[in-house]
């Protein structure tokens, strides 16, 4: 492939660059996951993008690259698996994504967490899984016997995608995320219709092309939950106004109460592994209040695991 081309066309800049077609794209993306691309044009590329910004067709594209790259998993039987992406961590307050995980187990729900962890800044989310008892399975068959039996499982990134991985772990040298980052959110290894894709994101133009791009993803009989990230993982901000949006079949349908005022809730600032699990496990017993933004977001992913 030649790469000159591409980046003249993507390196235009925000206003002057041209989208890639669906099958330039798949096709593009698809060496990057084969680590085909070679350095210096992989860098220009990756930066180009970034700047450009992915149009719903490129994202097509390279999703579809993505999941034919993707091992396949077995889904249990019974409800959805949703899917919890994490690639942040913890950095000014707790993390309470496993809390929404473990809520859902707890009703029957299987929950896939996966994920990878580079930032020197924060705690990993895979070291407060470790805390609370949820190691990562070392196997895909061991996965799937624990959304079997436990109905919850956890797995590194580089198991289910390597290449995907390898793109993500481009991050600290780069010093920039790049189009890897937002295609993982929309990774699934189960057969269509089997799962719930919950896309967890942070700047609000992602809210757009997300949207854009979830009504094909779930056109056959798939599931999905778009959401405002908390720190970037895939909880609900206990503050904020509630911004749930589910995807059905192809069509959105606002999830969220009809109260989405700000609330006055306190932000526990324990970050650390043991804190942030000794926090978790109150919850879990009762001694502290389930927040009612994490309530909301249980109740919006078991409707889509159920129905």
């Amino acid at each position: 492939m030649n790469y000159a081309p591409l980046i003249k066309e993507l390196g235009r800049g925000a206003r002057g660059a041209r989208d890639l077609t669906r099958e330039q794209a798949q096709d593009l993306f698809g060496a990057m996951l084969d680590a085909r691309v070679p350095d210096m044009e992989l860098g220009a590329l990756l930066i180009a993008l970034r700047v450009k910004g992915e149009s719903a067709e490129e994202i097509a594209g390279f999703l579809a690259a993505m999941q034919a790259r993707t091992a396949a998993m077995a889904a249990p039987e019974g409800a959805r698996t949703v899917l919890l992406p994490s690639f942040n961590g913890a950095r000014k307050q707790a993390n309470l994504m496993p809390l929404v995980a473990r809520l859902l187990a707890r009703e029957g729900v299987p929950v896939l967490i996966f994920g990878r962890h580079d930032f020197d800044s924060r705690v990993s989310p895979f070291e407060l899984l470790d805390a609370l008892g949820l190691p990562a399975s070392t196997s895909l068959t061991e996965a799937e016997r624990r959304l079997r039996d436990e109905r919850l499982a956890v797995l590194p990134l580089q198991m289910l995608n390597p290449g995907l991985n390898a793109l993500m772990a481009l991050r600290p040298r780069l010093g920039l995320r790049n189009s890897a980052h937002s295609l993982a959110k929309l990774l699934t290894p189960f057969p269509a219709g089997r799962g719930v894709r919950v896309v967890a994101v942070t700047h609000p133009e992602y809210l757009d092309s997300m949207a854009a791009t979830l009504p094909g993803l779930t056109a056959g009989g798939g599931r999905a939950l778009l959401m405002r990230a908390s720190e970037g993982e895939a909880y609900a901000h206990l503050r904020r106004k509630a911004h749930l949006i589910g995807f059905q079949d192809g069509q959105a349908k606002p999830l969220h109460p009809a109260d989405t005022a700000d609330l006055d809730w306190p932000l526990s600032p324990a970050c650390t592994p043991v804190e942030n699990a000794a926090l978790i496990r109150a919850v879990l017993e009762g001694r502290e209040p389930v927040p009612p933004r994490i309530a909301e977001q249980v109740a919006a992913l078991r409707f889509l695991a159920t129905n």
